[in-house]
């Protein structure tokens, strides 16, 4: 039987006629950024299924009288999504996890490698002068050495433990963790409370899903724990940090850098972040951003409306 599924944002084209050649009306939308609660509601009247993204707003509104029967959204992230008031309407919702967790870790060891060793104002410098300048044995900022350091990952799931593995078998680091149980991985790791692996890690990276509990756990206060010479890494959910306290503590030299692929106002940044300096490495959300890890993402989502629609189970719902 055909039905209706909303594209709300420009996806690979072989998706959409994915979609089309399953006999189903698909709406492309192609918005340029994401829709509101009120354009969603809109734009999913009489449809049956929506593709969206993590920068469409799903709130309790979209939900109100729907006909949805599945909102797949490409993210494993779902914080944008009021996933009790879809369940509440018997609509299922949807992520792509585990296709991105290389793609994403490896950006987590970039930016990781990019403040230890201050490459984009390297870059910037040889750049503006058009060239290295004389050798200088004392060279300022000197870098901090990664290699034998010891990295704490914040959430040990798919991602953190991927970093982590990174981390162990191509630096040797020593690996610390937060998870609410005792994860065996395959290599030495140790578990750790919040406080106690920000104290000890000399780097700190975040993968951590963002709710009530976590929101904001990276504060003046935590901080404040962590060693001077110690790096923050964040590619999980921008609201993790406080970005004001954040860039205070860059400022003020609490810590030595950080580096960000999310942020806490999306698409914002926080004016105070942006004058912290090469003390911050920036990057615009593209821990997933390779060719291969963004089809992957695009046709999982694909998979489980076509699932849904068909009358099978979903294969990677979102647990209320």
């Amino acid at each position: 039987m055909s039905a209706k599924i909303v594209v709300t944002q420009p996806v690979h084209a072989e998706i959409v006629e994915r979609l089309r050649a399953a006999g189903h009306e698909v709406v492309d939308v192609g918005s340029p950024q994401g829709l509101s609660a009120s354009e969603l509601r809109t734009l999913t009247a009489g449809a049956d299924a929506l593709l969206s993204q993590l920068t469409d707003r799903l709130t309790a509104e979209v939900f109100e009288e729907t006909s949805l029967k599945i909102v797949a959204t490409i993210a494993t992230g779902y914080d944008n999504i009021d996933v009790k008031a879809a369940s509440a309407a018997g609509v299922v919702v949807t992520r792509t996890p585990g296709v991105l967790t290389d793609a994403t870790a490896d950006l987590a060891m970039t930016l990781m490698l990019a403040v230890a060793r201050h490459l984009p104002s390297s870059d910037a410098s040889v750049r503006a002068s058009g060239s290295t300048g004389p050798f200088k044995l004392l060279y300022e900022p000197m870098g901090i050495d990664i290699s034998g350091a010891t990295i704490g990952i914040v959430g040990l799931g798919r991602i953190g433990e991927a970093v982590a593995r990174r981390s162990h078998f191509g630096f040797g680091m020593r690996v610390l963790y937060t998870a609410r149980s005792t994860h065996s991985v395959g290599f030495p790791a140790e578990r750790r409370s919040l406080e106690e692996l920000l104290a000890e890690a000399d780097v700190v990276s975040l993968h951590a899903p963002l709710n009530d509990e976590t929101r904001h756990m990276i504060n003046v206060d935590t901080l404040s724990l962590m060693k001077p010479e110690a790096i923050l890494i964040n590619t999980g959910r921008g609201g993790l940090i406080k970005e004001v306290d954040l860039a205070a503590a860059l400022q003020a030299g609490v810590i030595a850098g950080a580096g960000l692929d999310v942020f806490e106002n999306e698409p914002d940044v926080h004016p105070d972040l942006l004058a912290s300096g090469d003390r911050v490495v920036l990057t615009p959300h593209v821990g997933s951003a390779t060719a291969k890890t963004r089809l992957a993402m695009a046709s999982l989502a694909a998979d489980n409306i076509l699932a849904v629609l068909a009358g099978d189970p979903p294969l990677s719902p979102v647990s209320v």
